[in-house]
């Protein structure tokens, strides 16, 4: 069965689009000063910028695809980074092809 924190992760079209860029986050983000783009993940202050939203609130859509398990964090210095969980994501469109 679905698990309603990963539903309600993805009803958003803003966590939809960086569940989107994070899967190639070189065509869409900057190189980064500190941590690679995809070994690391992209910093929040760079997807904030690109949603065009203020940090606090990227950092709640990001949070939400973290607890949905959706994408994972890691800290460097004094920011966090994004990455997608390719496991993660693999395991719900299996779950997603099975339920429906």
């Amino acid at each position: 069965m679905l698990d309603s924190a990963v539903l309600a992760a993805l009803a958003s079209q803003k966590r939809l689009q960086v569940l989107q860029w994070l899967k190639d986050p070189r065509a869409y983000f900057p190189p980064q000063r500190d941590g690679d783009l995809v070994e690391d993940g992209v910093c929040v202050v760079f997807i904030a910028r690109r949603l065009g939203v203020a940090q606090p609130t990227a950092t709640t859509h990001l949070q939400a695809l973290a607890r949905a398990g959706l994408i994972t964090s890691k800290r460097i210095g004094q920011w966090t980074f994004y990455k997608r969980d390719e496991a993660a994501l693999a395991d719900l469109k299996r779950k997603i092809a099975e339920e429906l």
